[in-house]
């Protein structure tokens, strides 16, 4: 059964290997999942998956494959005897769950109850407090509250038997999707280097032990600075016109950049860098900041991320006076050149889909500018523009 169930993985494109498998043959073994699914689930995802980016595709050849599994019966209802179930339902309650049951008069007047409302209930019942039924506060039923009842179908409201697999809950993990706030934090956070700055904070525990040594036991305490996050940011974001439709985009990305950033400065233009730039979008013709002053002022360490599509007419990459909103003297191609003279490592994430990038002049020509490194806003495309500038 689990060859098969490793080659639908594999067709789901989940990058599961021989070894992954017989990690899980063995933890089969040891029974550390035993006649679960849903324990089968989670350490089948353990053993088997190795990137979180391919959760949600797990799920559903999980889903597909084990799909019905749960209502296969392996023994007649007759067959097993009552006092089995009893002992097994009871031996997984807290005490506090035994003390709730208790309070309807213990399990034999819940279970004996439970077939009175069966045989009285002829209709579908929402709410209430007596009736099997969806929504109220009767002990049995489901989508409730009631802590001491009988769950019959649906789902808990404390959480309890309910299927993992099913809910898929990282169906926004997958590469090919674009990214939330928290996925960039994800790949945000393979930029951050730390370093060692200020004063003696933190106890170096390693060099304590070696000096203690060396002074013939006496204890010799070391010190050193505490490790802060050294990675430095530079994000260049396009606002206006055709980047409207990914404005909710584009502020997860900035919001998961200032957290993921002690040292994160941010500018915005439209369309494409001039000679101007400006922090505010409300102030942008009053408040604006020379590019020039931009490129002077922060050091060769820091790391250019430009954010647009990369859409527009060629006259305002190309020509002079081509932009749309004022007359600029030099090109935009000559400024974005600016900026890769002066730092080393620059990328540029598109939120456009990466098939329409042919389609359009100024995004093969930026893209060609930059020597290739336009990503396209996915977690696959974040990852390989992390992976350049951390080189």
């Amino acid at each position: 059964m689990l060859i098969d169930f490793f080659n639908t993985l594999r067709k789901a494109q989940v990058p599961v290997t021989i070894k992954e498998l017989l990690t899980l043959l063995e933890a089969l073994q040891k029974r550390i999942a035993f006649a679960n699914l849903d324990d089968f689930y989670l350490l089948a995802r353990l053993c088997l998956v190795k990137d979180e980016k391919f959760f949600d595709r797990f799920d559903r050849a999980f889903g597909h494959y084990f799909k019905g599994l749960e209502d296969i019966k392996l023994f007649p209802d007759d067959q097993i005897p009552e006092d089995w179930l009893r002992s097994e339902f009871l031996k997984n309650l807290s005490e506090e769950e035994k003390a709730q049951i208790e309070a309807l008069g213990g399990l034999d007047k819940l279970l004996e109850t439970l077939n009175d409302r069966l045989k009285e209930q002829h209709d579908r019942h929402a709410g209430g407090n007596k009736w099997i039924g969806t929504g109220g506060t009767s002990p049995f039923g489901h989508s409730g509250y009631n802590p001491e009842g009988i769950r019959i179908g649906g789902e808990s409201k404390h959480k309890r038997a309910v299927k993992v697999w099913e809910k898929r809950q990282f169906k926004n993990l997958d590469d090919q999707v674009e990214l939330g706030t928290r996925n960039m934090k994800v790949a945000l956070r393979k930029l951050r280097k730390f370093a060692r700055t200020g004063a003696a904070e933190e106890l170096d525990l390693n060099d304590t032990i070696r000096s203690t040594a060396d002074n013939a036991g006496l204890l010799d305490i070391k010190m050193v600075p505490e490790r802060h996050n050294a990675a430095k940011v530079l994000l260049f974001l396009d606002i206006g016109g055709s980047m409207d439709p990914y404005i909710h985009m584009c502020e997860q990305l900035f919001s998961a950049a200032k957290t993921e950033f002690k040292h994160l400065e941010y500018y915005y233009f439209h369309n494409c860098i001039y000679e101007k730039l400006w922090k505010d979008n409300r102030r942008r013709w009053d408040e604006t900041v020379s590019t020039l002053d931009v490129l002077h002022t922060y050091g060769s360490d820091y790391r250019v991320i430009f954010v647009g599509d990369a859409a527009m007419s060629p006259y305002e990459l190309f020509s002079r006076y081509g932009s749309v909103e004022h007359m600029n003297e030099e090109t935009g191609q000559v400024w974005l050149q600016r900026v890769l003279d002066t730092w080393d490592k620059a990328i540029w994430l598109n939120p456009s889909h990466e098939r329409s990038w042919k389609y359009t002049q100024t995004t093969e020509a930026i893209k060609e500018q930059l020597d290739g490194h336009m990503y396209p806003l996915t977690l696959e495309g974040m990852e390989s523009a992390i992976k350049y500038l951390s080189k």
